[in-house]
């Protein structure tokens, strides 16, 4: 199969969309907006993504990075809404092992807090039961003792037990990408940094295509397109004014901030779910030799693109840490880095930010504009599936086409041929002895492996022919490695995509931005053709991103 997805390649793709008398156009290239191009093309449609950023680079790649069940949600009694996400969880591990994991969190309760031990009890096997979890998954209430042992870093005054139940880590950026690619690689187009100024319509003011510029060569494009999908997250609202449909609902932002800390300042052992003081419910997470902690649930009305971390969102998180893990003594000197992300909700009159409902919403405008707003990342194959089912029965209605239904229950994703979930632990152990043999460290091949699933394949091509040019560069087989493959086969367009979404360097591993920055800036300056104003322009947005991940306004 043809995974080619390169940056090198968007001037094509852009022509692709405008010569092909498409069935579907969807804007918004983050986690939604891939979902909804896989299950359309999937049956048959020729559909493409149009992204104004980079793909993820909205909501899909600041969220707590969690395939999660919303065991919250039982609070708020949307029962569905945990039932379907919980489920969800399992597809998505399953068809994308190689950016999900299992893992155990751990929600103590104490005296005074938001969780009883009865009601955790009862809560955690209502959404064992709702989500369909496994038995060997299935959750177990610890006694004081046995919580302190699996973290012993808790405070311990009036703790009374914990629950242990299991969640799904991910990479929100690369499972965004994997979705995305498993989609180019069957037929759907789709392009970063390309943003929609305006819609074309008919005499009757019914919806024919957009007019759209690209941001990287300044030219503007029109597409044409039987269907057009508004799922562009944070910014669905400004589709709707342009299109002249923003009527009853609207979105209402909330953000949600994560700082990240280095695992010898706060050694967690195990990933910890929590009340604070004001009873919101908080995440710390260990990942990668960090610890990341989050997030906080604010009303947001300003830049949308960049939403910016707030002292006071700072200090809300470190006294959150404090107060769970007060032996910590935690400061802001502390922090590494950190993100910010924005969620697009469902307005609710009189509801505060962490109490309106996650569930996603289909509007539809008199011009046949079509928007989803709300959900979560876990559900966004149903979200694709609910989309594509909405788009296939209006073009039977009108054009007489039949499209199959949905098929992406058991579709594995890009780089998740692995075997299943159940033999990717030994798949990594065969891809890590080829990565020796190539020359690389064990650490470096089994970042690798874990990283890219069945892809490293490619990624091992890459160093075998591309030892020479690496040295030449002056950069490591394996960052020589990552960089072609970010451009070549995941459209990375600038520095910032490759160190943020592609790598999550950025929030991970501040010392590899810092290291390859200068390097990698070149080697994709000459890869990519820059001139020296492109170079400059990439250069300084970069280092404006890290001075976001860094500081605090």
């Amino acid at each position: 199969m043809d995974i080619s997805f390169s940056s090198n390649k968007r001037k094509q793709y852009i022509e692709d969309m405008k010569n092909s008398s498409l069935d579907l156009l969807i804007i918004g290239g983050g986690v939604t907006g891939a979902g909804i191009l896989l299950d359309a093309t999937t049956r048959g449609m020729k559909a493409g993504v149009l992204e104004m950023q980079d793909f993820a680079g909205g909501t899909s790649s600041r969220s707590t990075k969690l395939v999660h069940g919303g065991l919250r949600y039982l609070k708020q009694f949307e029962v569905g809404l945990v039932a379907e996400v919980g489920k969800e969880r399992a597809i998505v591990y399953e068809n994308a092992p190689h950016v999900t994991t299992p893992e155990w969190m751990l929600l103590p309760f104490y005296k005074e807090g938001t969780f009883g031990k009865f009601s955790t009890s009862i809560g955690l096997k209502v959404y064992d039961f709702l989500a369909g979890v496994k038995r060997k998954e299935r959750r177990s209430m610890l006694t004081k003792e046995e919580t302190m042992k699996r973290e012993p870093l808790l405070k311990s005054k009036d703790l009374l037990g914990g629950g242990y139940y299991v969640e799904y880590k991910t990479d929100d950026a690369r499972l965004t990408l994997e979705i995305m690619k498993e989609a180019a690689a069957r037929g759907g187009k789709a392009v970063n940094y390309i943003k929609v100024v305006d819609f074309i319509y008919d005499q009757g003011g019914k919806l024919l295509g957009v007019k759209a510029e690209d941001t990287i060569t300044g030219e503007t494009h029109e597409i044409y397109a039987k269907k057009i999908v508004n799922a562009a997250g944070p910014w669905v609202d400004q589709l709707r004014d342009i299109d002249k449909s923003k009527k009853g609902k609207r979105i209402h932002h909330t953000k949600g901030i994560h700082l990240v800390i280095d695992q010898e300042r706060f050694p967690l052992h195990q990933a910890v779910y929590f009340d604070t003081p004001d009873g919101r419910m908080v995440f710390a997470i260990p990942r990668d030799g960090k610890t990341y902690v989050g997030t906080t649930d604010t009303d947001y009305k300003g830049d949308l693109k960049n939403p910016r971390i707030t002292h006071d969102d700072v200090n809300y998180v470190i006294n959150a840490i404090n107060f769970m893990f007060p032996e910590v003594k935690m400061t802001e000197a502390d922090i590494e880095s950190s993100w910010s992300g924005l969620r697009p909700l469902i307005h609710e009159e009189g509801k505060d930010p962490s109490e309106i409902s996650r569930k996603d919403e289909v509007f539809f405008s008199p011009s046949g504009l079509i928007t989803i707003a709300g959900g979560k990342l876990t559900g966004y194959r149903k979200m694709g599936e609910k989309v594509a089912d909405i788009v296939a029965g209006q073009l039977e209605k009108e054009v007489g086409i039949k499209y199959d239904t949905s098929n992406t229950k058991h579709l594995v994703l890009s780089g998740g041929n692995v075997g299943g979930s159940s033999h990717f632990p030994e798949f990594i152990r065969e891809k890590i002895a080829e990565g020796l043999n190539l020359g690389l460290s064990q650490e470096d091949a089994e970042q690798l492996v874990k990283k890219y699933g069945s892809n490293v394949d490619r990624l091992f091509e890459i160093i075998r022919d591309g030892k020479k040019e690496a040295e030449l560069n002056d950069l490591p087989v394996n960052v020589y490695a990552t960089l072609v493959y970010a451009m070549d086969e995941e459209m990375a367009t600038t520095p910032a995509d490759y160190f943020i979404r592609r790598t999550s360097a950025m929030y991970f591993d501040i010392a590899y931005v810092r290291q390859w920055k200068e390097k990698a800036i070149a080697f994709m300056a000459k890869h990519l053709n820059w001139t020296p104003e492109q170079t400059q322009e990439h250069t300084e947005e970069l280092e404006r991103q890290m001075s976001y991940s860094t500081q605090a306004v």
